[in-house]
């Protein structure tokens, strides 16, 4: 092992560590920073385009978000799509896709809805359409085709934008491209893959992290593993408050059914993604369906030697009873529990999906679904343990010892060069290195998306 001590050390690979790398890399002046990924690529774990529905969340069809969350989720989406719109045309079309989206209403309660959040949210999205019946057999036949024509419908979407991506892709494209700056600049860049890290301590004022295969040395350090984020935090004494209630999602293939990515609206009394119709950009000509959800006790989908890590990062207690209880106390939540267990059932799980996705395309037989055997990663959901209850979103535990650790369920793929440059900002104000905003701001904030200043954080946000 080299004997660097690195300005920054960052664990995990996914597309989250990924996108940190890059951006040290390319706006810093920091002389050395690391990466340390346990398997032997970046980003094949939640990141790899099977555990994820390979989407871009900008906020527009998502019908949970908020008009003020939509605002942030709209800046980092479009941080990812101006980054790879700036790669060469080889590059850029094995990273991102564009597709049609909206997200169906159907019935009359669902459409008024959709009709009102339009009003709400066309000032944010000026792309955004409001799409009739006939609009929306234009784009997505299937979703009319065996409709009642009585069946009111009314869809939110748009046509010419980036809205799929593949993670691991973006993530290597993230390395080559750091790896590039640094080398302008006379940094040290360091990829360690096939590197498990074992332990982290603080000795004096640089972090020593344990390896397999020796010790490293850091200033800083960023934890970006997931639910193994919380698994070091805990061992450091960090974020006791906290639980992991690993969730798994699973999906199911049809024959090609749609054009683009059709979306339902969200439960507002369900933490988890309403079902939803994609292009898969790994599988040529075939619609993918889902996510269903199931608490599955393990940090990696198809690791079942995680299952004990997952039992030390649950730490159940009386708190975390009383926030699963509150949950199951919610008819709806309970309903869906039950029902998305049914959905791991072979042979079971088929039929009662298909009644699920005839919402979206009436036409479909259930001899058209498939489980998508393979397919489906594992979101870390945060309990406060405090509080007794979930928590939504993405979760940061930063101590202000120069460690922080990142735990990013969805839409944490859509918010990695945005949540990276929290963690850079961070890292800056512990370390007092120099940041390029001009560059920052050039390469990530204007392209093909552009941003308003509305639409722009305050700096004193990143802090």
């Amino acid at each position: 092992m080299s004997s660097t001590t690195y300005d920054v050390l960052i664990v995990g690979g996914g597309v989250s560590g990924t996108a940190l790398l890059y951006e040290l890399a390319r706006y810093t002046d920091l002389s050395s920073v690391g990466l340390v990924e346990k398997y032997d690529h970046v980003a094949i774990v939640n990141s790899h385009g099977r555990n994820n529905s390979q989407t871009i969340h900008c906020g527009d069809i998502e019908t949970n978000y908020t008009v003020e969350k939509a605002r942030v989720t709209k800046r980092t989406a479009g941080m990812v799509v101006n980054f790879a719109t700036k790669l060469s045309e080889s590059e850029r079309d094995h990273i991102v896709y564009k597709y049609p989206k909206m997200v169906l209403a159907v019935g009359a309660k669902e459409c008024q809805f959709l009709r009102k959040r339009f009003e709400t949210f066309k000032p944010l999205f000026p792309n955004l359409k409001l799409l009739e019946r006939d609009d929306i057999a234009e784009l997505e036949p299937k979703v009319v085709e065996g409709r009642r024509p009585d069946e009111e419908i009314v869809a939110l979407g748009s046509t010419d934008e980036y809205t799929a991506v593949n993670y691991t892709t973006l993530s290597e494209a993230f390395v080559s491209e750091g790896e590039k700056a640094a080398a302008e600049k006379g940094m040290n860049f360091d990829v360690r893959l096939s590197t498990a890290v074992e332990d982290i301590r603080k000795e004096g004022d640089v972090y020593k992290v344990k390896t397999d295969k020796g010790e490293l040395s850091a200033r800083y350090v960023v934890v970006s593993a997931g639910g193994h984020s919380l698994l070091f935090a805990h061992k450091m004494g960090y974020g006791l408050d906290k639980s992991c209630l690993p969730m798994a999602g699973s999906f199911y293939f049809t024959p090609k059914v749609l054009n683009g990515k059709v979306y339902t609206i969200q439960n507002e009394n369900l933490p988890f993604a309403a079902v939803h119709g994609d292009p898969d950009v790994l599988v040529e000509g075939k619609t993918r369906f889902g996510p269903t959800a199931l608490m599955l006790p393990l940090l990696e989908r198809y690791n079942g030697k995680t299952f004990w890590e997952f039992l030390k990062v649950l730490r159940m207690d009386r708190n975390v009873v009383k926030a699963l209880w509150d949950l199951m106390k919610v008819r709806d939540i309970r309903n869906y529990i039950f029902k998305n267990f049914m959905f791991e059932v072979p042979v079971l799980r088929e039929r009662l999906f298909h009644g699920d996705i005839k919402k979206i395309v009436p036409s479909l037989d259930v001899k058209d679904v498939s489980f998508a055997k393979g397919f489906g990663g594992v979101r870390p959901q945060l309990i406060d343990k405090s509080k007794q209850k979930l928590v939504m979103g993405e979760a940061k535990i930063n101590p202000g010892t120069g460690i922080v650790f990142n735990m990013t369920p969805s839409p944490g793929g859509t918010s990695c060069l945005g949540n990276a440059e929290k963690d850079m900002y961070l890292a800056q104000e512990f370390l007092g290195f120099n940041i390029d905003k001009d560059a920052f701001e050039r390469d990530l904030l204007t392209g093909e998306i552009e941003l308003t200043e509305l639409e722009r954080p305050e700096a004193s946000s990143l802090m």
